[in-house]
Order: C-alpha cells, then sequence, then structure tokens
C-alpha cells in the first residue's frame, strides 16, 4: 500500500511562521492545477503498481481551491493508479474557507477528512501569527464541519510568545468541546528567513520561550489523555481508529508520491524532491519532463531515517529490524548509544522495541540525532 500527497503551493496570506512553499499570488492557479494532473500522468509507473490507499491534499492551503479542482486532481488519481475501495483522501483546510456551502459541497466529494488549520481559537494569537482567518470562524467552522464530516483533525500551535499555561489548557478545552477525534499540535518554531524570525530579532515580538513550549507539550498530553485520545507519534493524537493513516505511512517507512512543486517522495531507498518554484515547476512538466532531484540513500542513511521516525512514534524502534535490515553492527550501535538515555528515563526496551518514555518524547528529535550512525566504520 501506497500514499499520494498533493502540495497545493496557494495561500491568501502569508503566516509569520510559516517557511513551506506557498504563493500569495493565484495567477497560475489554471496551469499549475493541469501540471499536478499531468504529473500524476507521468508518474504512474513509479509506484511499481502498488495500490494507492490515502490521497493528501497539503499546502499551502488546498481549500483554497474549488471543488471542481480537487475533482479534477483526484480524477486523475484514480484513473492513473489502482486505489483502495475506501481510500482516505484528507483535505488540509484553513476556517475562513469552511462556509456552510464549502463544506456541503466538500462532504458530497470523496473527501472524507479535513485537517482544520485553527492553530488558536484566541484573537491576539492568531494575530501574532497572522492568520488568515479570525476566532470566530475557527469556532463556526467546527460547529458546521462536525455535522458533516465524522473524520476531523484540528491544528493548534503551542509555546507562543505570551500564552499562558492557562489559555493553553482552555485552547486543548475548546477544541474537545467539537468531539473531533484527532489533534495535531506542534510548538511555534522560529524558521531562519521568516517573519517571525525577523520580528524577534527586531525585538517586535518576544521570543520563544522553550522551558513553557515543553511544559504547555506535557500539558496537552495529560488534557487529551483524559478523552482517549492516543499519544501515537510525537505531534499527533488520535482516539483509536482515527489516527492519520496518510501521516502514520510516512513514520512506518511506507512509499509515497509527492506531486506539486517542492514536494517530497520516499521508495524505501530513493528520496527525490520536485523544484521549489511554482513557474520552474509548470514550464517543466508542460514539456513532459520532471523537475525532480533525487537522492540514493545509504544503508546508514535508511537506518538514521528509521530511527528518527520510529522514535517519534509509539510503535518505536525495532531491535530486531535493525539487525535484520541493516546489520548486526548497527543493532550493537543503537544499543550502545541508547544506553544512557535507558539510564538516565528517557528510552526504554519493550518488546525488543525501543521507545520514549514520556519525559523523552519532547526531546525525541535530539535524541534520534545522537542515535544516528555517522559512518560505517
Amino acid at each position: 500500500m501506497s500514499g499520494i500527497y498533493i502540495h497545493i503551493p496557494f495561500c491568501k496570506q502569508a503566516c509569520f511562521y510559516c517557511d513551506f512553499h506557498f504563493s500569495t499570488s493565484l495567477k497560475k492557479k489554471d496551469e499549475l492545477i493541469e501540471s499536478l494532473t499531468h504529473e500524476i500522468k507521468l508518474r504512474k509507473n513509479e509506484l511499481n503498481n502498488d495500490i494507492i490507499e490515502t490521497i493528501y491534499f497539503g499546502g499551502g492551503t488546498p481549500s483554497i481551491l474549488s471543488q471542481l479542482e480537487i475533482d479534477s486532481i483526484i480524477d486523475a488519481v484514480y484513473e492513473n493508479h489502482e486505489v483502495v475501495s475506501n481510500p482516505e483522501i484528507t483535505l488540509e483546510a484553513n476556517p475562513d474557507d469552511l462556509t456552510s456551502t464549502k463544506i456541503e459541497e466538500l462532504a458530497k466529494s470523496r473527501i472524507n477528512r479535513l485537517s482544520i488549520g485553527i492553530q488558536s481559537f484566541f484573537e491576539q494569537d492568531l494575530k501574532l501569527m497572522n492568520r488568515a482567518h479570525n476566532a470566530l470562524e475557527a469556532k463556526n467552522c467546527l460547529s458546521e464541519a462536525t455535522n458533516y464530516f465524522k473524520n476531523i483533525s484540528v491544528d493548534l500551535i503551542y509555546g507562543i510568545p505570551g500564552v499562558s499555561n492557562k489559555q493553553w489548557k482552555k485552547n486543548i478545552e475548546i477544541a474537545l468541546s467539537y468531539g473531533i477525534p484527532h489533534i495535531s499540535s506542534y510548538a511555534l518554531t522560529v524558521e531562519p528567513k521568516t517573519a517571525l524570525a525577523s520580528f524577534i530579532k527586531k525585538g517586535i515580538i518576544e521570543n520563544v520561550d522553550d522551558q513553557q513550549a515543553q511544559e504547555q507539550f506535557y500539558i496537552l498530553i495529560d488534557e487529551v489523555s483524559k478523552h482517549n485520545f492516543i499519544h501515537y507519534e510525537l505531534s499527533n493524537f488520535g482516539k483509536e481508529g482515527s489516527f492519520s493513516k496518510n501521516n502514520s505511512s510516512y513514520w512506518k517507512g511506507k512509499h509515497y508520491l509527492g506531486i506539486g512543486p517542492s514536494a517530497h517522495s520516499f521508495n524505501g531507498k530513493q528520496r527525490s524532491w520536485n523544484v521549489k518554484n511554482n513557474s520552474k515547476y509548470i514550464a517543466a512538466i508542460q514539456q513532459n519532463k520532471l523537475p525532480i532531484e533525487r537522492e540514493l540513500l545509504s544503508i546508514t542513511d535508511q537506518y538514521n531515517e528509521y530511527v528518527m521516525t520510529g522514535l517519534r512514534t509509539i510503535w518505536g524502534v525495532s531491535l530486531e529490524k535493525v539487525a535484520r535490515e541493516f546489520g548486526e553492527q548497527y543493532h550493537r550501535y543503537l544499543l550502545l548509544q541508547s544506553k544512557k538515555y535507558r539510564a538516565e528515563d528517557l528510552l526504554y526496551i519493550e518488546d525488543e522495541k525501543l521507545k520514549t518514555t514520556k519525559k523523552g518524547k519532547f526531546l525525541s528529535d535530539g535524541i534520534s540525532a545522537d542515535l544516528f550512525k555517522l559512518n560505517v566504520s
């Protein structure tokens, strides 16, 4: 089973913290959609006839597209791939796009999962991040969407400057009050060359407090667990049966095809990515050329990737798999490198799986980096 990710590189306005590839100009939207459907056709054999179980519209802001535009892309997937009878088809959406009419249209389409970029239910937070929606739109869209969709995920951001733990807890409580089955939550990160980084450097916005972000991360874990959410990946929490199949496939090392400018693909041994420029992407596709760079992953690269993704999840890193697929040398190295973290109660071994403790979850990316193998000597 494989998945297809479709990158829609358009937004109404730029969020101050975002470093994803997007454009606020829609002039090339029609050409780009044609190019997306054509790229799907050009790359129809890359997954070796593997069956598609997930289709994910990310961005950017996919909800900026009309229903006809969304349908044309989904049609292209079905025309060029075998798709399971009930695939998970997710659309990332912003609250300001999710009017009653839009939600009704989506409910009649093949979209069966919404990932809504709420980020916060408080006006001052949304203004600080330069979100396109307001707090009322955030609440209204959830009230309406839950009438039509059972499978809804909400994005929330913690560690926002000036947001107290009490206010963060209120954000969580509001989200849970709508009965949603999934939450994706991320610490506000200051990426280079973003407006947020510039504002912090100039003293316009106070810097992110890592300690407070960590506190709010654990508040989130405690609050959602009271509502039977499972913390199945570092940034993702879902009720039983509502885990994101698309995201889970990434962490489990399944193959996926990335369509659109800046989109990444992975086939187990090779990673590739499209050019990060709408005009160059369109021009290449129109000439039946793929604007792709490819990287063949060494055994060490594959091991490092497996450790990084595995430690982020409840499934952990299989010691048996490391020995079988990468060799005893890697197995011994992993046990040796992880020893100090196990002694510090940050990692533990259960059923031959190396996993993070609750204490170690927030630090999992840093721990993973220390478990990486830099060479095979």
